[in-house]
């Protein structure tokens, strides 16, 4: 009996402690409390509440509401912390206890921070005591109570413009009309909306699912169509119409369409998507603008501004407002650029029908005087609606008008035989006034390409200096060079001039390539040294590698900002000596004033181009006799030293090769 005595009292005893052991302190609750509410928990926060907390919320109601409220003002790095709570305090016998709590987190309206006094109530249950929390909403911000709800504002700041070098608007905000619609208004509906569909060029389907919408009222405007600057007109004409009526608004605009689309790209609204990418939701809202492509989308930053956004507690009852986080809107800056709208429009007009691209550059200081890509399309089409038809052409066009062809990569023909010859006189391995002796239209290398052989056009010339085989665009002579200089040394020579090197520039350029397996294979080579052989290179790249011949060899970085055009930045230095690329200046020269030089004609009186051209021949070998043609001409004034311009045109097979684009050039400079 004593032993189960004994026994009993053990059991009691342990049992007891784990009764005890199940108390919580009111420190202990308000942690496990603070634990969900970081983890932004709702629903556990709402089972710690007090009853009386509850019976004037449901849970439902409590998850959404708070739930809401931080997603809507977007909330993000939540920290509560639980203060440090007294001995006294911690020993105190007392039902109710008032605890620090300290609350900090983001909002797309800045910081919010505060510290409050939690309270909390002991309960005793079953499984021994807990405290609960007795619920107040300015746990959630510190100006809110049970008769106030939270709301938001932004405020979108105005889009910088896009300029050029003389501070003309290639993109801005126009004042445009936008025409709506008063449905109460409309004496013939049916009439009135066939009406507008045929004036605007609009679908009646369109405008009768405008009026559908769910808030339309009789009273209220409903926006049908926003109108470019110039169709005023349209709009006073729809105004005449009962129930129409317009009202000034304001959109971006493109005021030089096609000449300068893959320049500043455009902007498009943002859709749900964009808004949930990292931090982009405090950047703009559902009614903001981005830049989808071109200048528009690469200074998007700069250009945008800062959104104004305003948290804020509204009542039923009473007009007041308590700002909860608050930050300024800021205008976007605009962009200024190195472009001449005169020069790019020049251009433009000359490869409008044609596929190709174009690039002009200050050859003394790098600036970018124009950026052309053709076929082209109207950046407002995107502001103020397609055609349908139009767009499925433009979508279908093979030629791909809504890509941007200035910066991509291609193969660069003769135009690359400056540059073997740059290579070739720093390495020493020609010299200006050196001759090479060479037999016949063909060459293989004593026999070191097997059956292949280099073709050049004409064997006139048996003995060739660089200024002859620069007139005569002698393929023979510059893979000679090529050869000769070595597969490292003309590897390393085309790196000097920015190959396999990314660009620093704006506007994101796909580097120049020299080949894809390397130039150990000495046919390889020899192709390579005068364009036929696996090199890349974008227009603006060629344009930029013409640029130490007339900047005693050093080749200048293209710049696109003003800023940065102020003085040249030398991109590489001494990729030739200077003599050297007067030498090539010298038999530039003669391709465009030698009646024998592939640019010679059309005779233009007055003007002083040194230039060359290139044909790049796109065929799948060398009997390919439907293979296309791409025809380049990259010219400079020597005299004036003022522009240098490279142009590429796709398919001239049928025009006259590069000479088709010789005279669009050079129309350019006349």
């Amino acid at each position: 009996m004593k032993r189960l005595a004994a026994l009993l009292f053990v059991v009691s005893m342990v049992f007891l402690l784990s009764a005890c052991s199940d108390d919580q302190s009111a420190k202990d609750g308000l942690d496990q409390f603070v634990d969900n509410w970081n983890a932004q928990d709702f629903d556990k926060m709402y089972d710690q509440l007090t009853d009386e907390s509850k019976e004037n919320i449901s849970k439902e109601d409590f998850v959404k509401r708070y739930t809401d409220i931080y997603e809507q003002t977007g909330v993000s790095d939540l920290k509560v912390t639980a203060g440090d709570v007294s001995e006294e305090d911690e020993k105190s016998d007392a039902e109710t206890q008032q605890l620090p709590v300290s609350v900090s987190m983001q909002t797309v309206a800045g910081k919010v921070d505060f510290d409050k006094d939690a309270e909390l109530i002991k309960v005793d249950g079953e499984d021994g005591t807990a405290w609960k929390v007795n619920w107040d909403p300015s746990y959630i911000f510190s100006q809110l109570n049970d008769k106030e709800s939270v709301r938001i504002t932004s405020i979108e700041p105005e889009r910088g413009r896009i300029l050029d070098t003389n501070g003309e608007e290639l993109a801005f905000n126009a004042t445009v009309p936008s025409v709506g619609i008063v449905p109460g208004q409309l004496e013939d509906r049916d009439k009135t909306l066939d009406q507008v569909a045929e004036l605007l060029d609009m679908d009646r389907e369109e405008i009768d699912s405008a009026l559908d919408q769910s808030w339309v009222t009789d009273e209220v405007d409903v926006p049908i169509k926003t109108l470019r600057p110039d169709q005023r007109d349209l709009a006073e004409k729809a105004d005449e119409l009962p129930g129409v009526q317009f009202s000034d608004t304001t959109s971006r605009f493109y005021p030089h369409g096609e000449a300068t689309a893959h320049l500043t790209g455009y902007v498009k609204k943002v859709d749900a998507e964009f808004l949930e990418k990292d931090d982009n939701a405090s950047k703009y809202d559902a009614n903001s603008d981005v830049g989808s492509t071109g200048l528009e989308s690469v200074y998007e930053d700069q250009l945008r501004g800062t959104m104004g956004w305003r948290i804020y507690t509204v009542s039923e009852t009473s007009d007041e407002q308590e700002v909860i986080a608050e930050t300024e809107m800021k205008n976007g800056e605009d962009v200024e650029t190195t472009i001449d709208i005169d020069t790019q429009e020049k251009i433009y007009d000359q490869l409008k029908d044609d596929s190709g691209a174009s690039v002009a550059l200050d050859p003394k200081t790098g600036a970018t005087l124009a950026l052309v890509s053709a076929p082209s399309y109207d950046p407002n089409n995107f502001i103020f609606g397609w055609d349908d038809e139009e767009y499925e052409k433009l979508s279908n066009d093979e030629n791909s008008p809504f890509s941007a062809k200035f910066n991509k990569a291609y193969a660069p023909g003769s135009t690359i035989k400056p540059i073997t010859a740059a290579i070739g006189l720093e390495n020493g391995v020609i010299t200006p006034d050196e001759k090479k002796h060479i037999e016949g239209l063909k060459w293989n290398n004593d026999g070191a390409f097997g059956n292949y052989s280099v073709t050049r056009v004409s064997d006139s010339l048996s003995d060739v200096d660089l200024r002859d085989a620069l007139i005569t665009s002698d393929n023979i002579y510059f893979a000679m060079t090529a050869v000769d200089t070595g597969a490292e040394n003309f590897e390393k020579g085309l790196k000097s001039f920015g190959f396999e090197e990314e660009l620093d520039y704006a506007f994101p350029t796909t580097a120049s390539s020299i080949s894809n397996e390397g130039l150990d294979n000495e046919t390889l080579l020899a192709d390579s040294g005068y364009g036929q052989g696996q090199v890349l290179m974008s227009p603006l790249h060629l344009a930029a590698s013409y640029t130490p011949f007339v900047n005693d060899g050093n080749l200048i970085k293209p710049t696109l900002l003003k800023s940065e055009a102020e003085k040249a930045t030398v991109w590489h230095e001494g990729v030739l000596p200077k003599e050297g690329a007067d030498a090539i200046t010298e038999g530039l020269r003669g391709v465009v004033e030698d009646e024998r030089g592939s640019a010679h004609n059309p005779v233009v009186e007055g003007q002083t181009l040194a230039g060359k051209t290139g044909t790049a021949e796109l065929k799948q070998s060398q009997d390919d006799k439907n293979g296309t043609e791409n025809g380049w001409f990259v010219a400079y004034d020597y005299d004036k030293q003022d522009m240098l311009i490279s142009m590429m045109v796709e398919g001239v097979q049928d025009k006259g090769g590069s000479h088709y684009t010789v005279e669009k050039v050079k129309n350019v400079f006349e």
